[in-house]
C-alpha cells in the first residue's frame, strides 16, 4: 500500500492528482486478471514489479517479499518463491513468526476472491483461511498485542482474526504498522501520522509529526518511518515524536524492522534495485547482500 502507484514514477504519480492518489490509497481493482509474467529480476532487482509488503522472521532472518506475484525469500540468489502464487496485497508477521495475509487468488486457483485474511505458521508454504473470505481485500494489515488491525476501505479490528469490529478514524490509512508485544498502532495518511494506543480502536493525530509513507516497529517503542521522498525519521517513544535521520537514494516500496542478534534495531527496506538495509537507525543503507 502506497501514496504513489508502482506503475508510475514518482514525477508522473505526483502531476496525476488526488484522483491517482486516491486510487493508490484503495488499491487494484479486486476482480482484474492476474498478471503471470513477473518482471525479471536482473531488470529491478526484485522478483516482481508489484511489491506489497516486507518482513524478516525472527527465528531465521530470512527476507519475505510479498508481491503480485507471490512470496518470494529474498535471502537467496536468485529470489526463491515460496507456496502458491497469490496476489498478497496485505501482508505482516506476528508472535512467533506467524504470517498474516490478504489479498486475490492466483491464477488457476480455486479460492475465493478476494482471499479475506489467511495465516501461514510455515513460512508461506500453506495458508490457512481464518475470516472474510469473498469480502475484504485488506490492503493494510499488522499485529498488535490485542490481535489485528486491518483496512479494506474501512478500518477494522479482530481479536483473533475471526470476528471482526469496525473501528471509527476519519481517514484512510496507507499503511498500519504495529508490534505484537504493544497495542501502539500506527496509520501513515497524507495529512501525516495517526496513532493508537488501543490497537486501533481509536486514534489521534501526531500533529508534530512528518508525513511519512511506511512506518515499521523495530521493538515495542522504537520504530522508523520514511516519507515519499525517501527521508528517514526514527522514534523511540512508540511513534509519539520523530527525528530526522537520513535518506534512501531510491524510491522505497516496502519497510520491515526488528532487533537484530546483538539488540540493535535493524530496518530493511525494498527499493526497485533490491533490498537494503540499515543498521543505524535509518541515517545510511547499504544493500542487503553486501558483505
Amino acid at each position: 500500500m502506497q501514496f504513489l502507484p508502482n506503475t508510475l514514477s514518482r514525477a508522473e504519480a505526483l502531476t496525476a492528482g488526488t484522483a491517482s492518489l486516491i486510487l493508490a490509497l484503495t488499491g487494484c481493482t479486486p476482480n482484474r486478471p492476474a498478471d503471470t509474467t513477473p518482471s525479471p529480476q536482473a531488470t529491478t532487482g526484485l522478483p516482481s514489479a508489484h511489491v506489497h509488503g516486507l518482513a524478516v522472521t525472527p527465528q531465521t532472518s530470512q527476507i519475505l517479499l510479498a508481491t503480485h506475484d507471490g512470496l518470494f525469500d529474498m535471502t537467496r540468489k536468485p529470489a526463491s518463491k515460496i507456496g502458491d502464487t497469490n496476489d498478497l496485497m496485505g501482508f505482516t508477521t506476528g508472535k512467533n513468526g506467524t504470517l498474516y495475509a490478504s489479498g486475490h487468488p492466483g491464477p488457476g486457483s480455486e479460492l475465493p476472491n478476494p482471499l479475506g485474511l489467511i495465516k501461514s505458521t510455515d513460512g508461506g508454504q500453506t495458508w490457512e483461511h481464518l475470516s472474510r473470505q469473498g469480502n475484504s481485500d485488506f490492503h493494510a494489515i499488522t499485529t498488535t498485542k490485542s490481535g489485528i488491525v486491518a483496512f479494506d476501505g474501512q478500518l477494522r479490528t479482530s481479536p483473533d482474526g475471526k470476528t471482526w469490529d469496525t473501528a471509527t478514524a476519519g481517514f484512510t490509512p496507507a499503511a498500519l504498522a504495529g508490534h505484537p508485544d504493544t497495542d501502539t498502532v500506527l496509520a501513515t495518511t497524507p495529512q501525516g501520522i495517526q496513532r493508537s494506543t488501543t490497537s486501533g480502536a481509536t486514534w489521534k493525530p501526531v500533529n508534530s509529526g512528518p508525513v511519512i509513507q511506511f512506518a515499521a516497529f523495530a521493538d515495542a517503542l522504537e520504530a522508523v518511518g520514511v516519507a515519499p521522498d525517501g527521508t528517514t525519521y526514527y522514534s523511540t517513544d512508540a511513534g509519539a515524536s520523530w527525528t530526522k535521520k537520513g535518506r534512501t537514494n531510491t524510491e522505497v516500496l516496502a519497510l520491515t524492522a526488528n532487533r537484530d542478534e546483538n539488540g540493535k534495531p535493524k530496518i530493511w527496506a525494498a527499493t526497485e534495485n533490491g533490498i537494503i538495509v540499515s543498521t543505524d537507525a535509518g541515517t545510511t543503507f547499504q544493500p542487503a547482500d553486501a558483505g
